[in-house]
């Protein structure tokens, strides 16, 4: 039997749910990674059966930090053997090859009842495998998301990394990396893009508070200065309300000037790194040129540590600064016009961490941004008992339909359509001009379990795009099954469905699928016990069957679309439309894997060896391969770093709030809502963009010149934060066709040169003016 018996002064966590060899040694693996700082933890596993031999192993290899009991979770005397009342936390995993997902979660929901029942004050984090199985979550008393309990929703996630590579191919990767620990060593026998991406795999995403060097800066010059001088990458700072709301984080915020004591969120290489933007100091670091000198200084803005941010804040509320002549809060905004700023949400004074929401929405605040000069807003009569936004007259139309997006105003909304209003037959598909949309197909049988469709679409429905931008979803699979799902897709426009088989290339070719701008292969069968590799058979059978595809010139001349005027398309977006490619392996694609070794067989020229860890094939590294499995990572992630983990889901679910959350929960699915100045205001929020150094104002950068120089001047000229580049394989090919295999480089160093085939991830501001490529 045995007791856990914590030494004093030492954290433990207990583990618990699926616990087998291959769960257990990931986690570790991850949990215990040398680029965490100090992990002085010590983690307890509790299981109903005793360990195997080769997890007793396991366990007794780190048996410093790990040990397992054997009991049950649903037991309270078992709870109290391991000192779940003790714990810092108590994570449970989940079984992400379970045959049943839904008696998956059911199970693991309820052992996080028993354990709040307990001792409700427990802080959990639980893996969910299915998005509609989160409502049951928060319907438990004592759940709390700002004590820092916590869902790790798998479908959610992995549909959402999915949907930001249809708008930035080769995205998921590089999220999938940034919260993974990988220690990234580069070495000779490799080729040199497999050395600049695993240079990439190293970075990670750090919270440190920033120096009071910053204090009263804009974010961009923030960002700027930790870029050239730190070597770091700013991403997004934390906006805390005085008046005791939930703090917010802002990624890439325009405007607003940063407070004391903001937390920064970064990209670097590891935890020592990130410690420069807390021992910046002006007066001391201004003219040191190697940024490994930047260390504590023994100046007099540095009182200690901490005691300086103590003054600084005392000074701040004693004294309203001003900025051109405004006011300014104590958060560092500028006071605007009642109305357009968040009513922010008391919470209640606890001791425990509180839990952030985050807001990619920017606070109305002077813009830096030269090019679009704001439109004004004005107050129109009532109509309908509500106040309505007119804007001048290129938004008007688009303004004076009532309900155009949902409740929160985060996401573009339609009345509820059936789902025979939506199917079209290969003849009426073959009709439709497609271009530039997503298809998506979809291996299901009626009855297999519910993949959640939803998480994918609507991270493309974001209200922070103009209606016209928004990509067509072309779904190809079994109606049967869609028709399961349509009740969370009914509200979500420019959806159709067409009946038929992802492997029938006939099909394929009524819905255009080389003109697409993300093909996106999905299976909801699933996996057999007997043989698990079978599990991805058609998603690869899919993948391989159009890349042996040939198009011939169906489409002669597609329309030439009009000059845009709106920033990203000046800026050779590469969603502009092109002549589509002629063979199907140029088509984009990501397909999902269930099981990890199966990336070998979806590239036929690569020469994976089978052993090859996921994240360093060439069908991941170059973004069109995607499994779950590297959602694992993310359990220690939000243990070690709270904000982690929302910060990924504002960013790729389009900026899904805890306020949606519930709405969701109640199943009814999305409400619409009237525009009002607030609900509109939350459209202005960054997303990510792509854009090429081929054509446009920045084309003068893919000249030889370094990474540094177009990170600077993007971030000055446009608001545009620089976060990678998506690069040509094979250099050597001049041309500008957009088909061969790229690979992603995240953050790279700055003095890397740049390439003028390359692309860039960017986070991009909403523009307010539509933009009239259509």
């Amino acid at each position: 039997m045995g007791w856990f018996t914590s030494q004093k002064g030492r954290r433990h966590i207990v583990v618990c749910g699926h616990i087998t060899y291959e769960s257990v040694s990931h986690f570790l693996k991850d949990f215990l990674h040398e680029d965490r700082e100090d992990v002085d933890v010590e983690v307890v596993f509790l299981h109903r059966t005793p360990p195997g031999l080769e997890l007793e192993g396991l366990i007794k290899r780190h048996f410093t930090t790990v040990t397992f009991f054997q009991g049950s979770i649903m037991n309270t005397v078992d709870l109290q053997r391991v000192k779940v009342h003790e714990a810092d936390a108590c994570l449970v995993l989940a079984n992400k090859y379970c045959p049943d997902p839904d008696a998956e979660d059911a199970a693991n929901i309820m052992r996080v009842i028993s354990m709040k029942n307990y001792c409700e004050e427990s802080r959990i984090i639980i893996q969910l495998m299915q998005y509609h199985n989160k409502a049951y979550l928060l319907n438990i008393p004592s759940w709390d998301w700002k004590q820092g309990d916590d869902v790790i929703c798998l479908a959610e996630l992995k549909l959402g990394f999915i949907a930001q590579s249809c708008l930035a191919p080769g995205f998921s990767t590089m999220m999938a990396n940034l919260f993974a620990m990988r220690s990234g060593e580069p070495s000779d026998d490799m080729q040199a893009w497999q050395n600049d991406y695993i240079q990439g795999t190293g970075c990670e995403m750090y919270t440190e508070t920033l120096s009071p060097t910053f204090t009263g800066m804009t974010f961009s010059q923030a960002s700027e200065l930790c870029f050239v001088k730190l070597k770091l990458l700013l991403l997004a700072v934390e906006v805390r309300p005085d008046d005791g709301g939930d703090t917010k984080i802002s990624i890439n915020p325009r405007g607003s000037k940063i407070p004391a004591n903001t937390v920064g969120f970064f990209i670097a290489q590891s935890a020592e790194e990130v410690k420069r933007a807390w021992y910046y100091c002006k007066a001391c670091h201004e003219d040191v040129k190697n940024e490994n000198q930047i260390k504590k200084c023994k100046c007099k803005n540095f009182i200690g540590g901490m005691m300086v941010h103590s003054v600084l804040k005392s000074q701040q509320i004693g004294q309203h600064i001003t900025t051109d002549g405004k006011p300014v809060q104590p958060n560092g905004v500028a006071a605007t016009k009642s109305g357009l700023q968040p009513p922010p949400t008391a919470v209640a004074k606890t001791g425990s961490p509180v839990k952030k929401s985050v807001s990619m929405k920017e606070e109305s605040a002077p813009e830096i941004v030269p090019e679009n000069p704001r439109a004004p807003i004005r107050q129109d009569p009532m109509r309908n008992g509500h106040p309505v936004i007119v804007q001048p007259a290129s938004d008007f139309d688009f303004e004076k339909t009532e309900m155009k997006y949902d409740s929160t105003g985060m996401f573009h909304w339609t009345p509820a359509r059936s789902i025979d209003d939506c199917i079209l037959d290969r003849n009426q598909a073959a009709m439709t001009v497609l271009n530039g949309h997503v298809v998506v197909c979809l291996f299901a049988h009626s009855d297999s379990p519910l993949i959640g469709l939803r998480n994918l679409v609507m991270p493309l429905r974001a209200s922070n795009f103009h209606f016209h931008e928004l990509k067509h979803v072309v779904i190809v699979g079994a109606v049967d099954y869609i028709k399961r799902e349509w009740k969370t897709l009914q509200n979500l426009p420019k959806i159709s469905v067409l009946n038929g088989s992802p492997l029938s290339r006939a099909d394929l070719r009524a819905v255009n699928v080389n003109l697409c701008d993300m093909c996106v292969i999905l299976s909801a069968k699933v996996p057999s016990n007997d043989d698990p590799t079978l599990a991805d058979k058609e998603a690869i059978l899919a993948s391989l069957n159009i890349k042996a595809m040939t198009f011939g010139d169906i489409i002669t001349n597609i329309e030439s679309m009009g000059d845009s005027k709106d920033a990203l398309n000046n800026m050779g977006d590469t969603t502009v439309k092109r002549p589509g490619p002629i063979y199907g392996t140029n088509v984009p694609m990501i397909t999902e894997l269930v099981n990890d070794s199966n990336v070998q067989f979806l590239d036929q020229d690569d020469d994976d060896d089978p052993d090859t860890e996921l994240y360093l094939t060439q069908p991941f590294a170059c973004g069109t391969a995607f499994a779950v499995s590297v959602l694992d990572s993310l359990m220690s992630t939000t243990y070690f770093n709270q904000n982690a983990l929302t910060l990924i889901r504002s960013l790729i679910t389009g900026g899904a709030t805890p306020e949606l959350e519930i709405i969701l929960a109640e199943g009814a699915g999305l409400r619409g809502g009237y525009s009002t100045p607030d609900t509109l205001s939350h459209r202005d929020r960054c997303r990510v963009g792509q854009i090429s150094l081929s054509d446009g104002p920045l084309a003068t950068f893919g000249e030889g010149r370094k990474y540094q120089d177009l990170f600077v001047a993007s971030l000055r000229n446009y608001g545009m934060l620089c976060i990678g580049l998506y690069r040509l394989r094979d250099a050597a090919l001049t041309t500008v066709d957009a088909t061969s295999k790229r690979y992603v480089i995240t953050n790279p160093p700055f003095d890397f040169g740049l390439l003028p085939t390359d692309q860039v991830f960017v986070f991009i501001h909403w523009n307010k003016r539509q933009s009239t490529s259509q």
